[in-house]
């Protein structure tokens, strides 16, 4: 999709998985390819650097054939103009073109076109957590430059993009330390950055907090990328019942501020470098992803929250043009049900994780299970931290480890219930390694290496509204508003889906609680009680603000709030454990 100019986002977590997609595409393209090998000099870094510039080299070249068509319907730069919103000054330009009469003055404005088009961006995604320590072939633990997210972050930083990394799931102090060893993320001496820092973050005191200790360090924050606490895919970071609406607003309020001060506190660190500084106009942006579903959610976030950008993830799994879903996958993604989507405990990481009923994956978990061998396999181990019981760590979703922690908790003379409870907890960890990348490998007829060939996907919640599949350009109009999509189920705002996700999340707290709590965990579901209620009272003045939405569909929304306010008011947090003298 770059080629349409259109920004989207890399997983370089698993290196074997890039390296086999470098060979194919380089053998597809009819490019020399060598091999870099597992257990060769810093070959995770390597090999995520060979390929972000394959990617590069061959997004350069299919724009540049772009650039070059004939800008005629039928073409890919008409299609290029054709995609662009309506608000864009490009798509302005191109309307004002085609009306032009004067042959010498249209000459000019579609060489003026040509000119200012620009390919979408190649972006990284590095899970900030996901750092496993790696040992070389003879059992020798590495240094710690080695570990999978500093090496995935050196890949990204010696690699020919002018791109950002997007960092998540939480703060690594050392992988944060390690980005000012690369001239990239600093400006040159035109105050420009070659590499570009994105943070994911789900509220304001994450944002500001880490944009802080960035900035110290010399390092800008180039864009906060706000993202759904529940209603997203992949694993799920739960606020502590902060909503998606008072979060956007929080950040609406204090922009200004927020950029002032980094840029200050930035700029103060690149002084004390000697590099060049940032220029006083430089500004950051504010993005919003999870849980986006009709062109008038999007227009919103635009404009009342002034967001620069939005966010479309688990739609485009529907589109064959823009993802890799394998077919019997995507068949099963196009005919699901709501009750398909749901949050699972399947990640090794321990954080909750969007899983989907239908996925080969589950089934072969659950098979696993019915033969009395549950767990999977462990080859990639990119996700082994667990060292309860063997010296170097292991995957809780390997048979291994399911193996030994089944048996341990069998000796705990726990009551039928609770065994169950425990051991279906322990059993639902599921292998992600192989399974999140096996749908590319099968939709490109790449043999897997492991001969394991479940699916894994993790598509958000907001999927189940979606049915069947569309092409790239109707899924863009859909979101500009230029089309409506067949098949779309019926759905409550945006805002009210997340709500209704975290009611869920919280009654699940409040049932695995015991009869009585700390004073910390009471405080917790105190607090996570008190902001959702002050998020539905934040809903109902902010429906005032509804500019595309009808009276009926107001109504409705009104309505859900004062349904889900009156379910969380009636629900009680245990009383406080007193501690014996």
């Amino acid at each position: 999709v770059a080629r349409f100019g259109i920004d989207s986002v890399v997983s370089i977590i698993e290196d074997e998985l890039v390296e086999e997609m470098r060979c194919h595409h380089s053998q597809t393209n009819g490019i020399d390819y060598t091999e870099i090998k597992s257990g060769s000099p810093d070959a995770r870094a390597r090999r995520i650097t060979s390929y972000l510039n394959l990617l590069n080299f061959l997004v350069n070249e299919q724009f540049d054939e772009i650039r070059n068509e004939k800008l005629e319907e039928g073409t890919n730069l008409y299609r290029y103009f054709e995609l662009l919103p309506e608000s864009s000054t490009l798509k302005v330009s191109f309307l004002s073109m085609l009306k032009e009469q004067d042959p010498v003055t249209r000459r000019n404005q579609e060489r003026q076109l040509r000119k200012d088009i620009r390919a979408g961006s190649i972006d990284v995604n590095i899970m900030a957590k996901a750092d496993r320590l790696n040992y070389n072939s003879e059992g020798e633990l590495l240094s710690r430059e080695y570990s999978d997210a500093l090496s995935a972050l050196r890949g990204f930083a010696l690699s020919d993009l002018n791109a950002s990394v997007v960092l998540s799931a939480g703060y690594n102090p050392l992988l944060y330390t390690y980005i000012e060893t690369f001239n990239d993320f600093f400006p040159d001496e035109n105050g420009l950055l070659r590499k570009m820092i994105i943070l994911k973050v789900s509220d304001y005191r994450s944002a500001i907090t880490q944009g802080k200790i960035l900035a110290k360090k010399g390092i800008w924050v180039s864009e906060f990328r706000i993202e759904s606490g529940l209603n997203c895919g992949g694993h799920a970071f739960a606020t502590e019942g902060k909503l998606m609406g008072p979060i956007l607003e929080e950040f609406k309020n204090n922009r200004e501020e927020l950029n002032n001060e980094l840029l200050k506190m930035c700029n103060q660190g690149l002084s004390a470098k000697g590099v060049t500084l940032l220029s006083e106009q430089t500004k950051l942006k504010i993005t919003v992803q999870g849980g986006i579903g009709t062109s008038e959610e999007n227009f919103f976030l635009l404009n009342y929250y002034n967001a620069d950008a939005t966010g479309w993830g688990s739609p485009f799994l529907l589109v064959p043009e823009a993802t890799n879903v394998d077919e019997p996958t995507l068949e099963a993604l196009a005919t699901a049900t709501k009750e398909d989507y749901y949050l699972s405990y399947s990640s090794p990481l321990g954080i909750p994780f969007h899983s989907f009923r239908k996925s080969s994956s589950e089934q072969q978990r659950l098979a696993r299970i019915e033969k009395g061998r549950p767990g999977s396999p462990c080859y990639k181990k990119y996700l082994s931290t667990n060292t309860e019981f063997t010296e170097q760590p292991i995957c809780t979703a390997s048979r291994e480890y399911q193996n030994l922690k089944l048996k341990e908790i069998s000796k705990l003379n726990l009551s039928p219930e609770k065994l169950q409870k425990q051991s279906e907890k322990i059993m639902a960890k599921d292998c992600l390694c192989e399974g999140l990348g096996e749908s590319v490998r099968l939709k490109n007829d790449i043999e897997s290496s492991h001969k394991l060939t479940a699916v894994a996907i993790c598509p958000g919640p907001n999927l189940a509204y979606f049915s069947g599949t569309y092409s790239l350009k109707e899924m863009v109009d859909h979101i500009y508003g230029r089309f409506k999509l067949p098949g779309l189920k019926k759905r409550s705002n945006m805002f009210v889906n997340e709500l209704n996700l975290y009611v869920d999340y919280f009654k699940n707290e409040l049932d695995d609680c015991p009869e009585k709590v700390n004073k910390l965990q009471s405080r917790h579901l105190q607090n996570f009680k008190s902001n959702l209620l002050e998020g539905i009272e934040y809903y109902r003045q902010l429906s005032a603000s509804f500019q595309l939405e009808t009276k009926t569909y107001i109504d409705n929304f009104l309505n859900e709030l004062n349904i889900f306010r009156d379910q969380i008011s009636v629900l009680l947090v245990p009383e406080v454990q007193e501690i014996e003298a």
